[in-house]
């Protein structure tokens, strides 16, 4: 018969009880909104921490996965391309963090599997550098003995495409990142080392700092969006400043011409002298 533990030994169990509880608490819960979404591409994720929203992602995506198909003779082999979008009714995960975060996304029975991580970094005054967000992390799962996209593939299987030093998405924290142009992010698959590519558009994001539930922060623009903006507004603020310069060489040729018609006209033709004086 084993008799009541130590009271050092009771502790640690103790701790542990105390963190599982803790974890409970903090329950995490993830939401696919895309059925909300206006737009058929694009899906909506949410994840909730404690019944408040701790990370947001909207966005359109698909994956371009090249692979390899035995050619008429059955002796060669030809490159075909796969391009899987992300379906509206995928499965979802998402985790929490206060300087990490992820999003981890399923479909076709966890034939595709499509992971996000973020970072914070932190702030330092002294160094000149403010506290940003970034995605440090991208990782596609894919099976190519799948047959929605993968048409009678050679030597199918599951395979893994990752990114290397990522840094995209870079945000400044406190915003979310804001993209409508799309963006394509290059991944390498163990599958004989091919490149497989995700298209992003139409996207806002936010892993951290959300101060308000189901609400994005204020708006960081991507440099394509900002440059698209400023090429569509470049020809009316020219117009408006070539208008504004008509209308100020007409005003001054009016006053001008006022100015000049009160003023007495010498005669040009000295014949009309005689009369003078």
């Amino acid at each position: 018969m084993v008799g009541p533990l130590p009271g050092a030994l009771r502790v640690p169990g103790l701790l542990c009880l105390v963190y599982a509880v803790a974890r409970l608490g903090a329950e995490q819960e993830v939401e696919n909104l895309s059925g909300l979404s206006s737009s058929p591409e694009k899906d909506i994720f949410v994840v909730r921490e404690n019944g408040t929203t701790c990370l947001m992602a909207e966005f359109a995506a698909k994956l371009m996965v090249p692979y390899q198909v035995s050619a008429s003779n059955y002796v060669d082999l030809l490159t075909e391309e796969a391009e899987i979008p992300l379906s509206r009714g995928a499965e979802m995960k998402g985790r929490c963090g206060p300087t990490d975060a992820e999003l981890q996304i399923s479909w076709l029975d966890r034939a595709y599997t499509l992971k996000l991580a973020f970072s914070k970094e932190g702030h330092n005054a002294s160094r000149g550098q403010e506290a940003v967000w970034k995605m440090h992390k991208i990782q596609f799962v894919y099976d190519s003995s799948e047959p929605t996209y993968f048409k009678e593939a050679v030597n199918p299987g599951k395979y893994t495409a990752s990114s290397h030093h990522l840094s995209a998405l870079v945000t400044p924290a406190g915003k979310s990142y804001e993209c409508q142009a799309q963006q394509t992010i290059s991944l390498i698959s163990s599958d004989h080392q091919r490149t497989v590519l995700l298209l992003l558009s139409e996207v806002r994001i936010q892993p951290f700092d959300i101060s308000a539930d189901f609400v994005f922060s204020e708006e960081h623009k991507c440099p394509v969006d900002e440059r698209e903006q400023l090429e569509e507004t470049l020809p009316l603020i020219l117009g408006l400043i070539l208008g504004l310069m008509i209308v100020i060489t007409l005003c001054v040729y009016h006053i001008h011409h006022k100015l000049t018609a009160n003023q007495v006209q010498i005669p040009r033709d000295r014949s009309q002298y005689k009369h003078m004086g």
